[in-house]
C-alpha cells in the first residue's frame, strides 16, 4: 500500500547548533557527559558547511536548525561577530540554492556564558538580552527563513535544568523552574510580535516535547500524573501565542514509581517486554495520542518538529520512519491539520548530558574523525521526504 502526502506538506531533518558545532563560550562547554566525553568538539559542522549542506539537501526539502548565540553575540546587546555572520550567510545561501526551506530555532538549550553568569532565564531583567539577539537574527537572516521556533522544548529545558538537575545550571528547584518557564513565555511573546512585524507571512511557533506518561503500578500513578500536568499542560500554556503548535515526540515513559527507561533501567524495560531503542520505550502509537490531545486542546495547525529513535543498529530507525509516516498519514486523513514533519537528526550529534555515543542520525558521525557515513535509513527517509509517498506493507498503523 502506498501512502501519499499533500503537496504542501513539508518533510525535513533537524539539528541544533550546539550539538553539531564546536563549543564556543556557552554554558555547556566543558560539561562531561554520561558516556565520558566532554562537550567541546562535537561534529565539526563549522568546518564542513559545504559537505553538510549537500547531505541536508539530499535528505529532505526542509531543514530545522539554529545559530549559535554565543558565537554570534559576544556580549549583551553587542553587535554580531562579522566572521560568524559571514559563515552563516554562506551556509544559508548554499542551502537556499539547493532548494532547502529553513525553520529557524532561536533558543535550543544553550546560552552564552555572559548570559548564564547573570542568572540566565531565572531573572526577568535578562529577557531583553535574548530578545535583542533574536531581533538581530531576524534582521540579519530572516530573508532565508520559511518558519520559526522561538524556543526548543522549554518543558525539557526547565525540567532538566531546575528539577532533575541534568542540564546547566544543574539545580533542583521547582520554584525556579516555574520562573524560567514564565520568563521564556514573556520572551516568546515579544519575539513573536517582532517577527510578525518584519515577516508577517512567516509562521511562528515553539517546539514542545510531548511524552506519553504512564504507570506500571499504583506507586507510579501519582508521579506520572504530576509529570503529565507539568510537562504537557502547565508549560505549553505559557506559549499559546503561536501560528502553529510545534511538537516533538520520542517515547512513552512509564513509572513504578520512578521513570522506566533503557538508559537507567534496561532490566525493567526488558522484563516488561517493552520494545525500545537505545534510550526509551519505542511506542509510535503515542505520537497519535499526543497529536489528538493537542489538536483538541489548541486547534492550531501542528508541525512535528522532531521525531526519531536513538538506534546504533539503524534497523529500528528504518522501521520507525515507516511506522511514524503511517500514523501521520492516518491522522491527516482523520482531519488533523498537520503541516510538516522533521526527523531528528540529519547526522549523529552530541546528545547533551548523555554524549555522542547515543546515535540519532540518518548519517553516522565517526567519534574521532567526524567523517559522515550514510546509513540505510537515510535512503528510506529521503525517498519519503522528496517523493511525499511511502510503501507501507507490513508497517504498524493504528
Amino acid at each position: 500500500m502506498t501512502l501519499s502526502f499533500p503537496d504542501d506538506f513539508i518533510f525535513g531533518t533537524s539539528t541544533a547548533a550546539a550539538q553539531i558545532e564546536t563549543a564556543f563560550e556557552h554554558d555547556w562547554q566543558g560539561v562531561k557527559s554520561r558516556d565520558g566525553f566532554v562537550f567541546d568538539r562535537t561534529t565539526d559542522h563549522e568546518l564542513r558547511f559545504k559537505e553538510d549542506a549537500a547531505i541536508i539537501a539530499s535528505l529532505a526539502p526542509g531543514y530545522r536548525m539554529g545559530l549559535m548565540w554565543s558565537k554570534l553575540q559576544r556580549k549583551p546587546f553587542g553587535a554580531f561577530d562579522a566572521d560568524a555572520v559571514k559563515a552563516y550567510h554562506d551556509f544559508l545561501t548554499d542551502l537556499k540554492a539547493r532548494g532547502v526551506s529553513i525553520m529557524m530555532v532561536l533558543h535550543h538549550f544553550t546560552n552564552p556564558l555572559w548570559f548564564a553568569k547573570t542568572g540566565g532565564w531565572e531573572k526577568e531583567e535578562n529577557i531583553l538580552q535574548w530578545v535583542d539577539f533574536c531581533k538581530k537574527v531576524v534582521d540579519e537572516f530572516g530573508h532565508y527563513v520559511t518558519s520559526w521556533n522561538t524556543f526548543n522544548e522549554p518543558n525539557v529545558y526547565a525540567s532538566y535544568g531546575w528539577i532533575t538537575g541534568f542540564f546547566p545550571p544543574f539545580k533542583i528547584n521547582p520554584y525556579l523552574a516555574g520562573k524560567v518557564v514564565k520568563n521564556m513565555g514573556k520572551a516568546h511573546n515579544l519575539v513573536y510580535a517582532y517577527i510578525k512585524s518584519k515577516f508577517p507571512q512567516q509562521p511562528v511557533g515553539i517546539s514542545h516535547n510531548a511524552v506519553v506518561f504512564s504507570s506500571e503500578n499504583v506507586l507510579g500513578w501519582f508521579p506520572a500524573r504530576l509529570s503529565d500536568w507539568w510537562f504537557m499542560e502547565y508549560v505549553p500554556d505559557h506559549f499559546t501565542n503561536v501560528d502553529f503548535f510545534g511538537m516533538s515526540y520520542y517515547a512513552r515513559l512509564s513509572h513504578d514509581p520512578m521513570p522506566i527507561t533503557y538508559i537507567d533501567t534496561p532490566h525493567k524495560i526488558k522484563a516488561l517486554g517493552k520494545q525500545h531503542d537505545d534510550m526509551w520505550e519505542y511506542h509510535p502509537e503515542g505520537l497519535r495520542t499526543c497529536l489528538d490531545r493537542y489538536w483538541k486542546k489548541y486547534k492550531k495547525p501542528i508541525i512535528i518538529t522532531e521525531n526519531g529513535v536513538c538506534d546504533s543498529s539503524d534497523e529500528l530507525r528504518q522501521q520507525a520512519i515507516l511506522d511514524y509516516a503511517a500514523i501521520i498519514h492516518q491522522a491527516i486523513a482523520d482531519g488533523l491539520d498537520i503541516r510538516g514533519y522533521y526527523w531528528w537528526s540529519a547526522w549523529d550529534n552530541f546528545e547533551w548530558h548523555l554524549g555522542p555515543t547515543y546515535r540519532f542520525g540518518l548519517y553516522e558521525c565517526d567519534l574521532e574523525t567526524k567523517a559522515r557515513r550514510k546509513r540505510k535509513s537515510a535512503g528510506v527517509y529521503a525517498k519519503l521526504a522528496h517523493g511525499k509517498e511511502i510503501f507501507t506493507e507490513g508497517v504498524l498503523s493504528e
